[in-house]
């Protein structure tokens, strides 16, 4: 009886949320709204003259500039902000409310009060809260900000999430930032203190590529793409907030005591020291050359079945990962390669490739969950001869410096997506090697076919690899039984441990009872 009167609680219970997500939700397309597209005619901008004899020594490639260095990030995206003459695109999946996020504000501000125009696509993920902030700076003549797949402004976000299984869970996890069409970034950094290195409690170990060439006017293809998209809303038409003249004073104070307080002038000394900013004043910024190609989801993705593969980026790797005769290198934070990732590695493994993965240890990891995904899979991929490598969050601050891209953090966390495929092509982006990447949020990337690069990035993952990883194995107990063990170095010695490393029991005991779970899917 007393299960039957729960039961009967519960339905009503869902059935209430359901209706007040309704009455929440956003109508299922946006109203009219002006398109737009990048512009073309930037050739006498200062900065398409400063990189054209680069290209025209170059003729018919690409250039790019690695940034694994969190402040030279920020330098790169600073740098030309503050030289932009005709526009600034901006599409990320997280933009915080932090110093970073309060500096990178202003730049693009900055910009805006030159006359430079600025369109800001953000996903609607991390925006809860935020509205007036966000109306004081669309209110700007020159700046238009856009929300990817918006929450409604009339209910609770946690409950629409609940609710909207299929739709609200299904985000934009793209990262761009281009310049007067002329000069793209793109990898894996969102707009925050931890993937830029101002954060001293976490720091990302992440990877971004600087991009000049024929390939920017492709990656601003795509940012129109999805900026005319029926699943980007402009932001003055899912607010309904309008701060007054008094407000948005109070707001642009608020702004200049962020960027003006002590932690913000840390931060800017750390980027007038950074090696980025040094190569600059230096002029010595070295580029790699070769040839780029753009390969990205359709926003329509989210709003289509999941094996709407037609849509999707992986079909357009799938013949660079077909193609692989050697080596392959992976780096992906998180890591659910699922059954069919299972086989394809299983595959490369039989027939001689060498097959080598690193993604975040339990540690190391900041989403539990994915690493009980990931977990289910470790032996299969070890018995197969697939090489595992996970992230060891031990390292003490020095050893961190020594490791560029890692920082001096008191904890880092693997963010970088990149492989590298018989030591000549290089993929940079936001894809992670996971089921919510490759069929639930949208992504974009480079696969960038320049052999020096490429082989620049496996030999440093070469020598870097013993210091910052654990290597995983699956070796024979006494009593001829498959046990896990993890084999690294810590201040300078060889350390091995029989149980997920830094991990306490009741860490490995919660994340054994999510394995139980069927939620794979949304990994």
């Amino acid at each position: 009886m007393k299960r039957l009167v729960w039961r009967a609680i519960w339905i009503k219970i869902i059935v209430i949320a359901g209706l007040l997500a309704g009455c929440a939700s956003l109508p299922k397309q946006p109203p009219p709204r002006m398109e737009s597209t990048a512009f073309d005619d930037v050739s006498d901008t200062s900065l398409a003259r400063a990189i054209m004899p680069r290209l025209a020594a170059h003729p018919g490639q690409d250039g790019f500039v690695l940034l694994p260095d969190g402040l030279d990030a920020f330098v790169a995206r600073a740098i030309l902000a503050r030289h932009a003459e005709r526009s600034i695109d901006v599409q990320y999946y997280l933009y915080h409310h932090d110093t970073v996020g309060a500096l990178f504000t202003s730049l693009l501000l900055e910009a805006a009060e030159r006359g430079v125009r600025v369109r800001i696509l953000v996903d609607d993920m991390d925006m809860g809260g935020r509205d007036e902030p966000v109306m004081a700076l669309d209110t700007h003549p020159n700046i238009e900000i856009r929300f990817f797949n918006p929450f409604s402004r009339r209910g609770w976000r946690g409950l629409q999430f609940l609710t909207g299984f299929g739709t609200l869970t299904r985000r934009m996890h793209n990262k761009s930032f281009i310049v007067d069409n002329t000069v793209a970034i793109l990898g894996g950094r969102n707009i925050g203190d931890e993937y830029f290195a101002a954060d001293p409690a976490l720091s990302f170990a992440d990877l971004d590529v600087l991009a000049v060439g024929a390939v920017v006017p492709e990656v601003s293809r795509v940012f129109d793409l999805y900026w005319n998209s029926a699943q980007a809303w402009p932001a003055r038409d899912v607010i309904s907030v309008r701060p007054t003249e008094q407000r948005r004073q109070e707001l642009s104070e608020m702004l200049a005591q962020r960027t003006g307080s002590e932690k913000a002038a840390r931060y800017l000394d750390a980027l007038e020291s950074s090696g980025l900013a040094r190569a600059l004043r230096e002029h010595r910024v070295p580029f790699y050359w070769g040839k780029a190609t753009l390969v990205f989801d359709d926003p329509a993705k989210i709003s289509h079945k999941r094996d709407a593969r037609e849509l999707h980026l992986i079909g357009s790797l799938a013949s660079y990962f077909e193609d692989i005769k050697d080596e392959l290198i992976v780096i992906s934070p998180y890591f659910v390669p699922g059954k069919e990732g299972v086989e394809f590695f299983s595959r490369l493994a039989a027939r001689g490739v060498r097959a080598r993965i690193l993604t975040n240890s339990l540690a190391s990891n900041d989403v539990g969950v994915v690493h009980a995904g990931y977990m289910r899979y470790r032996r299969e991929l070890l018995r197969a001869g697939v090489e595992l490598y996970e992230l060891n969050k031990a390292l003490s601050r020095e050893e961190r410096k020594e490791v560029k891209g890692l920082g001096g953090s008191s904890k880092a966390s693997l963010h970088a997506k990149t492989f590298v495929i018989d030591r000549r092509r290089t993929f940079i982006g936001s894809l992670n090697l996971d089921p919510r990447s490759l069929y639930e949020n949208t992504e974009i990337g480079l696969v960038i076919d320049a052999p020096e690069m490429a082989e620049h990035m496996a030999e440093r993952f070469d020598k870097e690899i013993g210091l910052t990883a654990f290597r995983v194995k699956l070796e024979k107990s006494r009593h001829g039984e498959e046990q896990l063990r993890w084999y690294g170095v810590e201040n300078g010695k060889p350390v091995i441990y029989d149980v997920d490393p830094h991990t306490g029991f009741w860490r490995r005991f919660g994340i054994g009872l999510l394995m139980l779970l069927p939620l794979e899917s949304q990994l």
